[in-house]
């Protein structure tokens, strides 16, 4: 049980990482695609913002597919907590804690599991566990 759960954790996570990556990259599902996402980053600080906004876009699609797949988990984790670390830096912080005022109380669970998957591995239905079985490693 506890792999499904672990698939579970990953598929939700990393479809809505994906998600977030395509609002940025993209313009998909209500962002604003990579030069609106770049002007709100230069609004904020983030400068040049198209490279940044690049970074985190491609950061969270490309760590949301990896999460998914349950390959290079650790890599995985690192990009998506690396765009929770700046949201929570750049965006969240000054609001508090909760979501309710704008705070990071998401973010940081975000982060949590990001951490928590990297270091515990992606569970038996992961490309992780089917690549180390191919080549005789021991991956965690």
């Amino acid at each position: 049980m506890l792999d499904i759960g672990l698939l579970i954790i990953r598929l939700i996570v990393g479809i809505l990482f994906i998600g977030h990556g395509s609002q940025k990259l993209f313009g998909w599902f209500g962002g604003h695609g990579l030069k609106g996402t770049a002007g709100w980053f230069e609004s904020i600080g983030i400068r040049p913002g198209v490279p940044m906004a690049f970074i985190a876009g491609i950061s969270e699609f490309i760590g949301g597919l990896l999460f998914i797949l349950g390959l290079f988990t650790p890599l995985a984790g690192i990009l998506i907590a690396g765009t929770m670390i700046m949201a929570i830096i750049k965006v969240h912080a000054p609001n508090g804690l909760w979501a309710t005022s704008n705070g990071y109380e998401f973010n940081l669970t975000l982060l949590a599991v990001a951490i928590g998957i990297a270091l515990t591995g992606a569970g038996q239905y992961s490309l992780d566990i089917f690549f180390g079985k191919c080549l005789e490693i021991e991956i965690y």
